[in-house]
């Protein structure tokens, strides 16, 4: 059975549930059951699941990184002492022999410090842009007020 508040009742078609099984014998006709004592409304402050395991999120996050550095660490480590076979390097005017191992770690950190130096000068313009941005808000706000 149907109510809406716009329209006449309707009775039940075969196969739907009756009007007694939505709602209360106490119930007014057309007015919902109150809440039944097994389901007490949610109380706003009461932390729910999501939230709980929001808190332990930064935690977990830093040790499965630190996890995931320790592997890549050892890896890195057999690499080098596996290939450590001297190898002759020329770079501008210097020539100099390094282990070929050492020498990919160094050629690894330097395109990482490469990769920083551009991020960081991507969020440091991204940064001046929001403030720009913001400034011109907070000034048309004032103009209305």
């Amino acid at each position: 059975m149907r109510n809406n508040s716009d329209g006449p009742t309707q009775p039940a078609g075969p196969g739907t549930p009756s009007a007694s099984a939505s709602q209360s014998d106490t119930a007014p006709r057309g007015q919902a059951a109150p809440p039944t004592p097994s389901m007490p409304p949610r109380a706003a402050e009461t932390p729910t699941p999501a939230r709980r395991a929001r808190k332990g999120s930064i935690s977990r996050a830093a040790w499965f990184a630190l996890i995931v550095g320790l592997v890549v660490l050892v890896l890195l480590l057999v690499f080098i002492l596996q290939n450590n076979t001297s190898a002759q390097f020329n770079f501008w005017a210097a020539t100099f022999t390094l282990p070929l191992g050492v020498a990919m770690l160094f050629a690894a950190i330097a395109g990482a410090l490469v990769t920083a130096l551009v991020g960081t000068t991507r969020m440091i313009a991204l940064g001046r842009t929001v403030r720009r941005l913001e400034q011109q808000h907070g000034e048309r706000r004032g103009r209305r007020a």
